[in-house]
């Protein structure tokens, strides 16, 4: 077992402990905006979907149900502007971070193999290529790598932690770049229907790749739109050719979605109005917190879309946490997501009114 958890990084959040445990001991409490994680009620709906569906005594399928993947294809061909959309462009996948970290390996990739990603990333990334023993390597701009053995491309907009939004044209270039030197791009979208000062576009998008489906793949959740993170609830959608050994794979695997969650997707993907209720209240809690923390003397960067707000006082990242801290509040080091963070904390919108409230004051 110890040769396997020696391919992999020290858990980050380790790390946090003790900053945890100086802002828990505040007089007011602990804020926690270090962890993306929804706080928020699942909607009525969603939760009868799973209720009504909760005699399911047989195996659910990989695939899912019909239903089921003809709500991710209207899904994907109404929100994202995707084209010619069928069942064999959709696969449900037990939570996005589960696939993230074993692509890699349902790929086939192994030493020799190289794996691509922005220079600031979710760290889940680098650890699935670490288990596939797959070689790793950051980039800022995609089309600048060398191709050779290059197998896997990341590309993630909005940017978690950064909130940075890949253009239309940054998009369509990297797509023509890929398929240019046949190497398989994934585009991480999860946080694409928050957008805030930008529009984001999925890779899918026939004005990116000029309406084939060729050797691109997008990956997308309900964690965040519909506060389903502890559903496990996503999909990928893409290239055929891609997804259909990959369902091969799984099945394999025994990765399947179980049933009521399934039927909850359903209802989740079938309804607008939720997940602008809930943007509605991710856009007040930003505002607050952008506006106390650009008054306690911090700088924004990108910070577009997504659920964070990517924020440095110009100095170690870990100087910041331990200030916030002392007010009691948590927030995660950007060093987390690589060494360009180091001087960078990434605040989540994650908490409720009264604890944003808490912080804001605290702030002032």
């Amino acid at each position: 077992m110890s040769a396997v958890t020696d391919r992999l990084p020290i858990f980050p959040w380790d790390k946090l402990e003790p900053y945890k445990k100086t802002a828990t001991a505040h007089p007011g409490g602990i804020v926690d905006l270090s962890v993306g994680t929804p706080v928020d009620p699942v909607p009525d709906l969603i939760q009868k979907a799973l209720i009504d569906a909760a005699d399911s005594p047989g195996y659910p399928t990989v695939w899912g149900t019909p239903a089921l993947r003809d709500a991710l294809t209207g899904w994907v061909e109404r929100r994202l502007g995707a084209r010619d959309v069928t069942h064999r462009h959709v696969l449900p996948i037990v939570g996005s971070k589960e696939l993230v970290a074993w692509l890699p390996t349902q790929l086939g990739l192994g030493p020799g193999d190289r794996v691509a990603y922005p220079r600031l990333a979710y760290p889940t990334y680098e650890v699935g290529a670490r288990l596939a023993r797959a070689d790793y390597e950051v980039y800022d701009d995609p089309t600048t790598l060398n191709p050779e053995g290059l197998k896997l491309l990341w590309l993630n907009s909005p940017s978690n932690p950064t909130g940075r939004v890949l253009s239309k044209d940054e998009l369509t270039r990297a797509v023509a770049w890929a398929r240019e030197h046949d190497v398989l791009i994934f585009s991480d979208e999860c946080y694409l229907e928050l957008g805030w000062e930008a529009d984001p576009v999925s890779v899918l998008h026939p004005d990116v790749n000029g309406g084939s489906h060729d050797g691109i793949v997008a990956v997308h959740s309900l964690s965040k739109r519909s506060n389903l993170a502890g559903y496990r609830a996503a999909f990928l959608a893409g290239d055929p050719a891609v997804l259909g050994p990959l369902l091969e794979i799984r099945k394999h695997g025994g990765m399947m979605t179980s049933a009521p969650t399934q039927a909850a997707v359903v209802a989740a993907l079938g309804d607008d109005t939720h997940v602008q209720e809930q943007r509605d209240r991710y856009k007040a809690r930003r505002t607050l917190l952008r506006e106390a923390l650009t008054g306690h003397g911090f700088r924004i960067e990108h910070s577009e879309a997504s659920l964070y707000l990517w924020a440095t006082r110009d100095e170690s990242c870990w100087d910041t946490v331990a200030h916030l801290a002392d007010l009691g509040i948590l927030v995660a080091p950007g060093d987390f997501y690589g060494e360009a963070g180091e001087n960078f904390v990434r605040v989540a919108l994650t908490a409720t009114d009264e604890r944003v409230r808490a912080a804001v004051n605290r702030l002032s």
